[in-house]
């Protein structure tokens, strides 16, 4: 036995992306006494500057941005009651393709071994029991979210620690409502092209293959006001419409996929924490 806390660990690209797909989870531990830790890996940079300017626009300053953003993830944590947040602080690359891509101290373009060195650290410090994540594509092909998915499983393989590991997804029929959603909220958004509809249908997993469905509506109100801290960033923020009600409907659910684990705690689980307490 030991005094150290159960650790949740969660490795993120960007201030925001906390709360869209763990909000719930990060809330939720928090609250049962879990000492929670936040990686966050760039500084959000080619996020949306004041009153929705563009990158590469005319008045978005990317330095001012981040900084902007550094606060917002912070007031997000405070919603979120995590006990300690880490950000490694490199530029953020934007989407795949982006010029900033290939930018001087990007992540997308940092080296896997020096950003897995860094995480290997923090992780022999932190001694997660739980280590969350996203999947090789980024769940949706963000070169930034690929790069955390890549130095996360990197640092593991660094360390002796042998942490149960998740990947972040979506179950399928959930994606489906939330296309329907969008539709009603946006009643002329054009039909995807066949191409675009084909990739969407490729993102998340189906029902049956998602291991572990962990129930944080009890704490979609948090998630929603954490969302709702990235203020600069709400036109992109497609969830912050729904309303808090709705919301909580749709968002309580929180899934993924186990990929690592040393318990044998039977599958599917409703606990990232099942067999280690």
């Amino acid at each position: 036995m030991t005094d150290r806390p159960l650790t949740l660990m969660a490795v993120h690209a960007h201030p925001d992306d906390e709360a869209t797909g763990t909000g719930g989870v990060l809330a939720r531990y928090a609250a049962e006494g879990i000492r929670t830790v936040l990686v966050t890996c760039t500084d959000g940079r080619c996020g949306d500057g004041p009153g929705g300017v563009k990158p590469g626009d005319p008045g978005h300053d990317p330095q001012a941005v981040a900084l902007m953003r550094r606060q917002e993830l912070e007031a997000s944590c405070g919603v979120l009651k995590i006990s300690d947040l880490e950000t490694l602080d490199y530029a953020d690359s934007g989407m795949m393709g982006w010029a900033s891509n290939d930018a001087p101290g990007s992540f997308w373009g940092t080296p896997v071994r020096e950003g897995a060195a860094r995480l290997a650290e923090l992780m022999r410090h932190y001694q997660p029991d739980v280590v969350v994540t996203y999947d090789e594509n980024g769940f949706y092909g963000h070169p930034d979210h690929i790069q955390a998915h890549r130095i996360t499983m990197a640092a593991l393989e660094m360390t002796e620690l042998t942490p149960k590991v998740y990947w972040t997804t979506m179950p399928r029929s959930m994606m489906q409502r939330f296309g329907e959603i969008m539709r009603e909220f946006h009643e002329d958004m054009p039909e995807p092209d066949p191409a675009e509809a084909a990739a969407l249908a490729e993102i998340g997993l189906p029902d049956d293959e998602i291991t572990t469905w962990v129930d944080a509506t009890a704490f979609s109100g948090q998630k929603f006001d954490a969302l709702a801290a990235h203020a600069s960033q709400g036109e992109n923020i497609f969830f912050l419409k729904m309303g808090k009600e709705r919301f909580g409907e749709l968002m309580g659910m929180e899934t993924f996929v186990r990929v690592q684990d040393a318990t044998g705690a039977a599958v599917p689980e409703n606990d990232l924490f099942a067999g280690l307490r």
